[in-house]
């Protein structure tokens, strides 16, 4: 009998960690990483059912490979705090472990902001892999936007991940700052050339792009806030990557 490991990294999610895990009740194991919550994010998993063990945060790529190395399931599902398997999905899931032929699945997820369900803004169909065989993939090290790397065949699965990131509009603005700050670093290393326009210029490329070219304006006034915060959040990126090189010389 094929196992399934869940795995979650989370922070201070006390708000989001028991309805995550509820979700995936079904998972032969619940594994939660837990970088130093000052919440009862541990208290609540365990509570729950889940095995939670602590480890400080190093980026959420290395993070989730340090989650995956807990894993001892057969396949792996990552789900974050904030995100919800339905029955549907849950369904469906059975049935794709259960295919030999086939190493990785990636999930359309279904995102909402400020309590609207974005159907456009490059948020929807937003597909992440997400179902794997523990042996043939891995998360890539990057500190932000992590992948999984899968090495065989990859499908797509037609059921929806619920995912509700955002709230409030300090939830917005919170993880703007943390999300430009690892971008930074990331840049930084790359060694890539970064002036003092970058932030300008990249900043309005991904307002156009989120507003117009994928149709953000159809998502209404929430729409439009998506789109100048991810404009902020290139900009505060390249700024920021911009700052450090200068203090470096």
């Amino acid at each position: 009998m094929l196992r399934l490991s869940a795995i979650i990294i989370a922070k201070n999610e006390a708000a989001n960690i028991d309805g995550c895990l509820a979700s995936v009740a079904f998972a032969d194991e619940r594994i939660v990483v837990d970088s130093g919550s000052n919440d009862a994010t541990a208290e609540i998993a365990r509570r729950s059912g889940a095995r939670v063990v602590d480890h400080a945060f190093v980026g959420f790529g290395p993070q989730k490979n340090f989650a995956l190395a807990q894993a001892n399931g057969d396949w792996v599902l990552s789900i974050d705090a904030d995100e919800r398997v339905t029955p549907a999905l849950e369904a469906e899931i059975k049935k794709a472990m259960m295919r030999g032929d086939v190493d990785a699945f990636e999930v359309p997820r279904q995102s909402s902001f400020l309590g609207r369900v974005m159907r456009h803004s490059g948020w929807y169909p937003d597909y992440v892999l997400r179902l794997f065989r523990r042996e043939r993939a891995r998360f890539s090290s990057d500190l932000v936007h992590e992948r999984v790397i899968c090495e065989g065949k990859i499908l797509r699965l037609r059921e929806p991940l619920v995912h509700t990131p955002v709230v409030r509009i300090e939830d917005a603005i919170a993880r703007r700052d943390r999300y430009s700050t690892a971008g930074a670093q990331m840049l930084v290393a790359s060694g890539r050339r970064v002036t003092f326009f970058s932030g300008y210029l990249h900043g309005l490329w991904t307002f156009i792009r989120t507003y117009i070219l994928r149709a953000g304006f159809l998502d209404g006034r929430e729409g439009y806030l998506l789109a100048v915060l991810n404009a902020q959040g290139s900009y505060y990126r390249y700024m920021k990557a911009w700052r450090e090189l200068r203090r470096r010389g």
